[in-house]
């Protein structure tokens, strides 16, 4: 078993430009069944910046995602968002609270085009029927505030490619004006092209003061979005490291249980 290195995340911590954790997890715990996947996992989010949550498998980072995100309940341990105490029973009260996840599946409706799946649930209405033409307007809006350029909204989205269908998801979890936003795997599987307008539509909803969680295997995306970097091994963190501070050949030793201090 890795000894936790906690040196770079003591308690009271501030981020670079002085502000308070925007959500602070203390002594996080989860046991499904026999498995403890989380041993008492610490965790701050800030404003404005993106942590990188990386791990082997079952290493304990897409549970703590999913607690964040109100998925699972912890079995023990404290959440505090903007110094108030939470605890979400549910996805419903995390996004009530401005936490937003967008999932590896990206919970997308294929058959739907874009404008419905980025209104899907909170459809506008006129009278007794959908008030399109509003919607679609604002659905121009919400992809041009982040850049994100389709050519048909009214396309179905299987028509899309993958980046496409990346950003759309992520464009309709940032229409709900966030404050932390979590992705969970959004590179994956994409063109290296599609993976550079992810990476920049990242670093754009950072730029709007959203505190940011990227979980991700692909190392190299660490270093081009991501202010800090936490590193999962078999259900603790064991390491925390400013990007600048550290190299992929360290971060690779502490996934597979080297390091860490």
């Amino acid at each position: 078993m890795m000894a936790t290195d906690t040196s770079i995340a003591p308690e009271g911590e501030t981020s670079p430009s002085g502000g308070k954790p925007l959500m602070s997890l203390k002594g996080i715990r989860k046991t499904f069944g026999s498995h403890q996947a989380l041993r008492g996992v610490d965790l701050d989010i800030f404003a404005g910046e993106c942590v990188g949550l990386i791990g082997d498998n079952a290493a304990g980072k897409s549970t703590l995602s999913k607690i964040i995100a109100g998925t699972h309940i912890p079995d023990d341990g404290h959440m505090m968002l903007r110094d108030e105490p939470v605890r979400f029973q549910s996805p419903a009260d995390a996004r009530a609270r401005h936490i937003e996840m967008v999932y590896q599946d990206l919970s997308l409706c294929d058959h739907i085009d874009v404008v419905g799946n980025l209104f899907l649930g909170r459809e506008m209405t006129k009278g007794p029927f959908l008030d399109q033409d509003q919607m679609i307007k604002r659905a121009e809006e919400m992809l041009a505030r982040l850049e994100i350029r389709i050519p048909r909204l009214t396309a179905k989205v299987e028509k899309l490619s993958g980046g496409q269908r990346q950003a759309i998801a992520i464009a309709r979890a940032a229409s709900f004006e966030p404050d932390i936003l979590i992705m969970d795997e959004p590179t994956s599987a994409l063109a290296v092209a599609e993976v550079e307008a992810v990476l920049g539509l990242i670093n754009r909803v950072k730029e709007r003061g959203v505190g940011v969680i990227l979980v991700t295997h692909r190392m190299q995306d660490l270093f081009r979005v991501c202010d800090r970097i936490a590193v999962m091994y078999e259900g603790t963190k064991v390491a925390e490291r400013r990007t600048q501070d550290t190299n992929l050949e360290e971060l690779v030793d502490l996934i597979v249980g080297k390091g860490g201090h």
